[in-house]
């Protein structure tokens, strides 16, 4: 019957097989590899030949491995020898280190010289120290870590010795023969030649490489996975050619040629890179292709981005006023030189002539001066500020990272700082573009509602246990698994299930029997393996389905009904019952899950059912008592339950253990695991078992209790641990099994559901067409072990599934009326779905004739062997069999909102920012999940752009967004209110458009079109006027193009934020990148500046430390500005008394030692540790954020006034001591000595008047850098010190009265300005900022009632502003259709749902307009 026509498909496989080998290309890769990579075996420059180094290939390995990289990595920048000269190169590539170096020259000029020649290297010889300092540990940080990889140890095969033995990692070379165990880390890309798994399949965990827990299956190259013993290198023969190193972790291409000259294709999936662990293989053995650096793991390894701040660039154009400032300072001292010489009639005495007699002329004299000056004065550009910087900013990460609001219990993770350089930028952020899935949900599905064959089935008793769910705590959640016995926890929803009591009776024996067995489920459970509660996508809320009651009874009918169903009856049921089977096993089979088993939850679940009665397929029941007697065996090695009970339960319970010995499989201790989890009460294997494997149960279990291991067996199935690739998977896998449709095995070739607890069905996996985002759906090709014919099913979105069904035409007169109306009854529930905020799939099936479907291999075969076009190609080849599919049924499953989302939102939006929403999902769900958490209000007008909605053209797109802007601008430009005052900054609810609210949705098609050059301006006017925007059905490059765009038209400060890998390009072109670790891997986390754990940490972050590090750092820049300007003035104002003669009053040392010892960690406290605001007040008030983003502490303006500061300051420093001590003998040191004292109190006196926080931290710095600057003068006035010998001046003066009087005066005068006017604004005009500070002084009663007054003052000012500005709203949606704007953008609460039919297969559903939708109000 199928012999026939397995035969010419056997060997069509085999010619295609033949094909590839010859060909040299790749065997089964997938169909991602981008064709444009591919390397023809002819230019062997761009291939690489792997041998063994090994027998005949001795010559030729060592002329091939010269060629290659060892094993042994280096991350480190520097080594002993090059740190030196590299570093300073490196160091030297900033401007400010040149500038210093080139003073540094310029002094060793004797006709300019102003200093000692030491003195002037000083400050940049300490700069570059310090960082050289910084550099050196940091890398010496990554050599112990390398050192540390290099020697970890493996098994390699050693010629000399004929065996595996230890090797260090670094000692592996290309060539090399690689054995693995379970659990180890693969040390270099090898490609997989045996694997100790029957299938030739080899688990692997990524987590190493992208973060990602979920297993991946590689298999052993073909034609070496039939071996039955391990490969022995000694025999190997064959030589494998493969591309050159690359770092695409998707691709890999190549051939092995055996020495017959027969080729193999190799692909990725043979491939194993280092970084993964083995898991659930006992052993693997590999060949090393590439090795050390040339691995696709380190070609990856970018190391850390660099980007520059906002304020970095600001502070760069600021250094270049003050070296304007400089070249004026210096001008006028060269002029004035000139002017002062050329006033002598005659040489004066103490210009020393040239040793030729003559005397420099005034001009010339002038021309040295100014390159004198600019040494003398060089403190005006400030070297220490990029240090302090650095510095600053390392303290300001520190606290970030050690607050422990940002610790997420359950993933036991914080926030992760991985740019160093960017904190301040988290203060200036206006736009936040934001993933949808992960980022603003859980991803964690859960299968909510399911819709076959036109009936919905509302699964009420699961959204009752989703509701205890949430009533129960986290921890709670996370005990479920380990706590023993306890069904407490479940029972509260199993009430609402009509078959809890069986459920509760099988469950005790369950227990009777662990309980017999104490240790068994510890036994080989735990190792050094994770528990299967941190599998990805298994927690209980995505795992525990209740099943819907009314489905339920449908399908045991088709579990107990079927065999006695008489010909007679109705064939409407047996209709809906073949598409109620068809609809689960296309849940349990169209996937790429991996099946293990929980309490070794990494090692793998090899098809071990009994051999029950497999059932079939509903199509043909008749034959199914034809098909009993002469039914194929499962794969395992026992009898079918039905003969052996008809033995003794001894006999039987024997057998058993001989098999438990055999398969030697912890899978069987899970009586002990079930009976302590739970959640596995409800789960498949415990309910409806047949009744005499119930009592054969009771019987083996007392009668052997202490003799063997429990018959666990028994049970129709053990626990099981699906490993999926998205959570999407994971959750119809567990639906599907809830409904006793479990899925058991999968290898390459095969697939096996237990069906219905009657039996093992093993489906011959032919062909997957895996999910892309071109067909947005996944198929897989089975062949169908009862009606033995080619079936694809098939799921995907909605969009595209629906163009894909059979026409009236295609399907006989008398089933077609039938699918039309299952599929408009389908279409009315997915868009029900979608507007409850679930995610949809339609899932589909199509029966193939053999000869259809060797046709379509042939077609199959040739795209997949082609290297031109392949993609392409593969893709036709897909959609020519995905096509004329009849339509099953629509799942619904629900991504629940993260916790504290709608708040974060909010409080975001208060501070001015605006929040965009980026999406793959369809636009019903996204606009859902706006309105879920709050992106969208419901008073807010909605204007939709999308294909549906309008014609797609540019110039459709153009006139529509025209449209809207002219309906917004004549609604608000009558009324417009004027600008409002700073102070009052709380009242605007957004920074851009306070007076209107509306929001925009647009899907990928549209943007398409909108992205154009010609249009962009456009849509961005738009969306400044739009309160928030929606993308839909946008692709990952979409997103990373919208983001650029906002940054570089609307000079905007971005921040992204995702957590998969499509949203990777999104966070890289962002000012700041920030990613979430969540259900979906690294690979967002590895290219962010931050990484956190929960959506809700966005707010502290940026609300909080955001504020703090902007404002501390603005602070602090501006308060270094104006601590040199004012110092260096000083030396300026004494040149006009000395004939510009570049001398100081000042001796060089104390003068260059200032800056750099005196008065620099102050600043730098300072820069860490000041608080304007409490945390708590920035939380509760998030309009105050509006004064960080609008740069309110750094305008060009502040910067000015600072210098002005400065100015006014130094002269009184200055001449406050001149006239004290005018008309006395005074020498020149005790004239500059009380000027420089003064000009340390007033700079650190400053300080304390601008720090709005004063710590005993502060107090101690000041204190301290007060007494220093004593000791130091004190110390260096005692010794003799030529060439300059301030001798005994400071203690002179010390003694003087008169000095501490000066010093007492000249900081008074200078500090009352500043003083008076920081007291004038504190009282009469005070700013948010410093109200809010004043909050914190408050009883904790008053505060609370403040908060609410400043609270109400701002909803009252927003709706004055409102209402003033809200017009007519006819003129505003004007443009847009009624049933567009409106019905398909209500809010969750007020859109009527389709109420839940309990009525029959043929019937119209009624839409009820009071349904309320549990879902959608739950996810607020």
């Amino acid at each position: 019957m199928s012999g026939a026509m397995a035969d010419p498909i056997r060997w069509a496989r085999y010619r295609w097989q033949r094909l590839v080998s010859t060909e040299g290309g790749e065997g089964s890769s997938s169909s991602n590899s981008s064709n444009k990579c591919y390397q023809s075996s002819k230019t062997i420059g761009k291939h690489r030949i792997v041998i063994p180094c090994l027998g005949h290939f001795k010559e030729e390995y060592e002329k091939v491995s010269k060629l290659y990289m060892n094993n042994k990595i280096r991350t480190t920048k520097y080594t002993l020898l090059n740190f030196l000269p590299r570093n300073l190169f490196e160091q030297f590539h900033r401007v400010a280190n040149l500038y210093f170096l080139f003073l540094v020259v310029l002094n060793w000029v004797p006709v300019v010289e102003a200093f000692q020649k030491e003195i002037t290297m000083l400050p940049l010889v300490a700069v570059l120290t310090i960082i050289a300092v910084k550099d050196g540990l940091e890398d010496y940080s990554k050599y112990k870590m390398d050192k540390q990889i290099n020697n970890l140890l493996t098994k390699v095969y050693s010629r000399k010795e004929k065996k595996y033995i230890d090797e260090c990692w670094k000692n592996v070379n290309v060539g090399d023969f690689i054995r693995l165990s379970r659990n180890e880390i693969i040390p270099a890309d090898m490609v997989l030649l045996y694997s100790s798994d029957l299938d030739g399949i080899c688990y692997v965990e990524t987590a190493g490489l992208d973060g990602e827990t979920n297993l991946k299956q590689r298999q052993v190259v073909r034609g070496y996975s039939e071996q039955v013993s391990e490969i022995d290198p000694e025999k190997f023969s064959s030589r494998i050619e493969c591309e050159s190193p690359n770092n695409d972790l998707s691709r890999f291409q190549g051939f092995v040629e055996h020495s017959n000259k027969d080729r193999v294709g190799l692909s990725k999936e043979n491939l194993l890179l280092r970084g993964c662990t083995v898991r659930n293989t006992e052993a693997v053995v590999g060949i090393v292709v590439y090795a050390g650096h040339e691995t696709k793991a380190m070609l990856n390894n970018s190391g850390p981005h660099y980007k520059r701040s906002k304020l970095e660039r600001k502070v760069n154009t600021d250094i270049l006023w003050c070296v304007l400032l400089l070249i004026l300072m210096c001008l006028t001292g060269a002029i004035g030189h000139g002017i002062w010489l050329s006033r002598y009639s005659e040489i004066p005495f103490f210009n020393i002539p040239e040793p030729d007699g003559k005397s420099i002329p005034p001009t010339l004299a002038g021309f040295n001066m100014f390159w004198t000056m600019i040494i003398l004065l060089q403190v005006l550009i400030p070297i220490s500020l990029y240090v302090s910087i650095e510095i600053v900013k390392l303290g300001q990460i520190y606290l970030i990272q050690n607050d422990t609001d940002f610790y997420h219990e359950k993933t036991d993770s914080t926030i992760q700082c991985r740019a160093l350089n960017i904190a301040e930028d988290l203060g200036q952020i206006q736009y936040i573009f934001s993933d949808k899935t992960g980022t603003l949900t859980e991803n964690k599905m859960v299968f909510r509602r399911c819709s076959i064959a036109g009936q919905e089935y509302c699964h009420e008793e699961n959204a009752k246990r989703l509701e205890s769910y949430q009533e129960l705590d986290s921890e709670d959640e996370d005990s479920t698994e380990h706590h023993c016995g306890s069904s407490t926890h479940m029972s509260k929803w199993q009430g609402h299930n009509r078959r809890a009591v069986n459920e509760l009776l099988n469950r005790k024996s369950l227990n009777q029997l662990s309980g017999s067995y104490p240790a068994l489920g510890r036994e080989d459970g735990t190792g050094d393996v994770p528990h299967s509660g941190h599998v990805a996508f298994s927690s209980p809320i995505e795992t525990d389905v209740v099943p819907d009651t009314q489905l339920l009874e449908k399908f045991s009918q088709i579990s107990c009904h079927s065999y006695q169903q008489s010909e007679e009856a109705s064939s409407k049921l047996s209709l809906e019952t073949m598409y109620i089977a068809d609809f689960f096993l296309a849940l349990a089979i169209c996937n790429t899950v991996v099946v293990s088993v929980p309490n070794q939850p990494r090692q793998k679940m090899r098809h071990s059912s009994l051999g029950r009665i497999p059932i079939k397929s509903l199509d043909e029941i008749r034959q199914m008592f034809q098909r009993l007697s002469v039914r194929r065996l499962s794969s395992s090695p026992l009898p079918s339950v039905k003969e052996s009970s008809s033995e003794s339960p001894n006999s039987f319970v024997s057998k058993l253990s001989i098999f438990r010995m055999k398969l030697a499989s912890p899978a069987l201790d899970g009586a002990a695991q079930r009976a302590a989890e739970p959640h596995s009460t409800d789960s498949p294997e415990n309910s409806q078992v047949p009744q005499e494997l119930d009592m054969l149960n009771v019987a083996a279990g007392c009668k052997h209790s202490s003799a063997v291991s429990p018959p666990i067996e028994l049970s129709p199935l053990p626990k099981l641990c699906y490993e999926a690739e998205s959570p999407d998977e994971a959750a119809l896998v567990h639906a599907a099994r809830a409904y006793k449709c479990i899925l058991q095995s999968r290898t390459p070739d095969q697939v096996t559901v237990d069906f219905a607890g009657q039996g093992s069905l093993t489906f011959q996996l032919l062909h997957i067409l895996p999910f892309d985002s071109v067909r947005k759906r996944m198929s897989v090709v089975v062949r169908h072990p009862v009606s033995n014919k080619v079936v694809v099913y098939t799921k995907g979105a909605d969009s595209v599934m629906m163009d894909l069904l059979r026409t009236a035409s295609e399907v006989g007169t008398n089933n077609s009326e039938i699918e039309q109306k299952i599929k408009k009854r389908t279409q009315k529930h997915l868009d029900d779905y979608a507007r409850r905020g679930l995610r949809t799939l339609c899932i589909a099936k199509k029966v193939m004739s053999d000869a259809e479907y060797a046709e379509w291999l042939n077609h199959h075969f040739l795209a997949e062997t082609s290297i031109d076009n392949r993609e392409e190609l593969l893709l036709e080849s897909a959609i020519r069999l995905e096509s004329e599919l009849t339509l099953l049924g629509a799942t619904g499953i629900e991504d629940r909102l993260q916790e504290g989302v709608s708040d974060t939102i909010q409080a975001l939006r208060k501070a001015g920012i605006k929040i965009w929403m980026l999406t793959g999902d369809k636009r019903e769900t996204a606009v859902n999940i706006a309105y879920a958490c709050k992106l969208l209000e419901p008073d807010d007008r909605i204007f939709t752009l999308s294909e549906d909605s309008y014609s797609q053209s540019r110039d459709a797109s153009a006139l529509m967004m025209s449209k809207i802007l002219e309906g917004i601008q004549k609604n608000s430009s009558a009324k417009k209110k004027p600008c409002q005052k700073l102070g009052n900054v709380s009242a605007s609810p957004s920074s851009q458009a306070p007076e209107f609210s509306a929001g925009l949705v647009i899907d990928g098609r549209t943007l398409e079109h909108v992205l154009h050059d010609s249009l962009q301006n456009i849509f961005l006017e738009l969306t400044e006027k739009c309160r928030a925007v929606v993308c839909c059905r946008a692709t990952p490059l979409q997103k990373s193009v919208l983001v650029r765009l906002v940054r570089n038209k609307l000079k905007a400060m971005t921040l992204a934020v995702g957590d998969g890998a499509n949203d990777v390009s999104m966070i890289q072109v962002a000012d700041t990148g920030v990613g979430i670790s969540g259900q979906e891997g690294m690979q967002a986390v590895m290219a962010s500046d931050f990484a956190i754990s929960q959506f809700r940490h966005l707010r502290k972050l940026l609300l909080v430390h955001g504020h703090w590090c902007y404002t501390r750092l603005t602070n602090m820049v501006l308060y270094f500005f104006y601590k040199n300007v004012a110092y260096v003035n000083l030396l300026f104002w004494y040149q006009f008394f000395c004939g510009f003669s570049g001398t100081s009053m000042t001796d060089y040392w104390i003068l260059i030692l200032f800056n750099l010892l005196f008065t620099s960690v102050p600043p730098i406290i300072y820069g860490v540790l000041d608080k304007d605001v409490s945390a708590e007040i920035l939380m509760q008030l998030p309009q105050l954020y509006m004064m960080s983003q609008k740069s309110v502490a750094y305008l060009p303006s502040t910067f000015w006034i600072t210098l002005l500061d400065a100015f006014y300051q130094s002269l009184v420093c200055f001449f406050v001591p001149y006239f004290t001590y005018y008309g006395s003998d005074i020498d020149i040191f005790s004239f500059g000595n009380p000027i420089n004292t003064a000009a340390l109190f007033i700079i650190l006196f400053h300080l304390l008047i601008e720090c709005k926080s004063v710590t005993w931290i502060h107090t101690v710095v000041i204190v301290g850098s007060i007494l220093f600057y004593f000791v130091f003068a004190l110390a260096f006035g005692a010794t003799h010190n030529p060439p300059s010998n301030p001798y005994w001046i400071m203690e002179k003066h010390m003694t003087d009265p008169v000095f501490y009087l000066v010093c007492l005066l000249t900081t008074c005068i200078a500090l009352l300005p500043r003083y008076l006017l920081r007291v004038l604004q504190g009282t009469l005009f005070p700013s948010p900022v410093l109200r809010a500070k004043h909050l914190d002084r408050l009883t904790p009663e008053e505060q609370r009632e403040a908060i609410k007054r400043w609270k109400d003052d701002c909803i009252v000012n927003c709706r004055v502003e409102f209402q003033a500005t809200s017009g007519s709203s006819s003129t505003a949606t004007g443009p847009v259709s009624e049933e567009e704007s409106i019905a398909s953008v209500l809010p969750t609460s007020k859109t009527p749902f389709q109420a839940c039919s309990r009525d029959g297969f043929g019937e119209d559903n009624s839409f009820s307009p009071d349904v309320q939708d549990e879902s959608g109000i739950q996810m607020a």
